[in-house]
């Protein structure tokens, strides 16, 4: 009989965040893998917890799922856990998750901390709609292709990043978006919790000598806004528009024209001529 995997999130701050079924669990099981074991064992001491941990990291994870997987199907119930949250959640987990349901072993999910999700309910943006993007690329050209990509979304954006990169990343984010309503959420759950409301414009021209675990809740692109900002193109560049988000030729002429309210034959009589 196979054995079950559970992912289980942990503490994002506040040691008391964590649920008494994941208590159950984390005591229960033959093995728990972990992030960063030297993290996890101050949690096991806090909650006298006697299981074995061991170590799966993104540097590891490729060789440690198979070990894992070879586990699970001689019976063992394995624990993973994260340095903090959800395992998955922009850390290790989704390669052993993929791999356990492709050998039909039994996942089963915990609910549980979560810091996009504290963050955006806490932020006071809309969350009926939202995006979860995690950390954008470390390099400055790649991260500011990734947020043009992003400018027409009109949902809520949510980010990791890390205090070292928080000033550039914001001072990107002033030069694509504008100057949409944004939110600094830090130290969540922690003693030092803090959200900085404000808007990009504010935040570009400070010194955002910020420390600990970030979150940056963005507006998202308006409605209005954005047809007004396509209308004012003329129909070769909206054309271009469409094909620079990835569209084909044929589904950015239709685009146009759904958004001018003219025909297709005149959007492709218009590029057909400008492109000679």
């Amino acid at each position: 009989m196979k054995g079950q995997l559970y992912i289980v999130p942990t503490p994002i701050g506040n040691i008391k965040d964590i649920t008494l079924r994941a208590l159950d669990i984390l005591n229960s099981v033959d093995l728990v893998y972990a992030e960063d074991t030297r993290v996890t064992k101050v949690l096991f001491s806090h909650y006298d917890i006697k299981t074995q941990i061991y170590s799966y990291h993104m540097f590891n994870e490729a060789d440690v799922s198979e070990q894992i997987i070879a586990k699970l199907n001689q019976g063992l119930n394995i624990v993973m856990v994260s340095d903090a949250g959800m395992p998955g959640i922009s850390d290790p987990g989704y390669l052993i998750i993929s791999k356990a349901i492709n050998e039909d072993i039994e996942v089963t999910v915990l609910p549980g901390p979560t810091a996009y999700i504290t963050a955006v309910v806490g932020s006071g943006m809309p969350i009926n709609r939202t995006l979860f993007y995690g950390f954008l690329d470390h390099k400055k050209s790649a991260k500011l292709k990734e947020l043009k990509a992003l400018v027409d979304y009109k949902e809520t954006l949510i980010f990791y990043e890390s205090p070292k990169r928080l000033d550039e990343t914001i001072k990107l984010m002033a030069e694509v978006f504008d100057n949409r309503k944004v939110v600094i959420a830090r130290e969540l759950t922690k003693k030092y919790e803090e959200y900085i409301r404000s808007t990009l414009d504010e935040l570009s021209m400070q010194d955002l000598n910020l420390k600990g675990e970030i979150t940056i809740i963005l507006e998202g692109a308006k409605i209005d806004s954005l047809a007004l900002k396509l209308n004012q193109l003329d129909i070769l560049q909206h054309y271009n528009y469409y094909l620079d988000l990835g569209y084909s030729d044929k589904d950015a002429m239709k685009e146009v024209a759904k958004d001018r309210g003219i025909s297709k034959s005149i959007v492709y009589k218009e590029v057909l001529e400008r492109k000679v």
